[in-house]
């Protein structure tokens, strides 16, 4: 089947495209849109990808699924569209980032910039129904998403892993530690981020990171 995806990620994850458990994920995702209000739209699902070619990944940032509210996802974790409330956990991040590195609030709640200087803002799970948090998880976007994970680890060397939560954390089996930089705090939410989210200082030892690999740190 043909996805709408950047051409790297394509050829990346061909052979999960034909896989019988992403065929069907497909057709049940291609169904929902059809009968149900489901986000974010269509031409966003893939956004992340679209947004950061594979060979340019130098961070992944995991969350769990996207904004359920109208107006909310566009296919980047953590992120809004221009022009949309900053959501909680992503105020928590950008206080943490002026507190790490010294950088006033942005206005805005779009995390393009970030993607477009290598950061992968992956969400576990790539749809949900409007006013439904986590309804579309069990349908195989995780199986996709864990895909994606293993590829970047195997096939590439020096990327960041920021794992925020349990949930993020519970992915690190996937990913090799002996080349690549793995970071665990609590989650930005206001409901866990006093337990060490605070001064966990993850944007500054990311930038550490990517300078002594030779890369261009990211413009947080």
């Amino acid at each position: 089947m043909k996805v709408a995806i950047e051409d790297s990620w394509r050829e990346v994850l061909g052979e999960e495209f034909q896989k019988e458990y992403f065929k069907d994920l497909a057709e049940k995702v291609k169904s929902a849109y059809l009968s149900s209000s489901v986000f974010p739209p269509p031409k966003f699902v893939f956004n992340a990808f679209n947004l950061c070619p594979f060979e340019k990944v130098k961070v992944v940032i995991i969350g769990q699924d996207p904004y359920h509210g109208r107006g909310q996802a566009h296919g980047l974790s953590f992120s809004v569209p221009d022009g949309t409330a900053v959501p909680p956990s992503l105020k928590n991040i950008y206080k943490e980032i002026k507190s790490d590195l010294g950088k006033d609030l942005p206005l805005s709640g779009n995390l393009e910039r970030w993607a477009k200087q290598g950061v992968l803002l992956l969400n576990a799970t790539l749809t949900v129904f409007e006013s439904n948090a986590g309804s579309h998880q069990g349908w195989g976007w995780e199986t996709f998403t864990d895909a994606v994970i293993k590829k970047i680890s195997e096939e590439k060397e020096g990327v960041v892993f920021m794992l925020w939560g349990r949930y993020a954390q519970n992915k690190s089996s996937l990913i090799d530690d002996s080349k690549h930089l793995i970071l665990k705090a609590p989650h930005p939410s206001p409901l866990s981020a006093h337990n060490g989210w605070f001064g966990s200082k993850h944007f500054s030892q990311a930038n550490e990171y990517l300078r002594s690999k030779g890369q261009e740190p990211i413009e947080w």
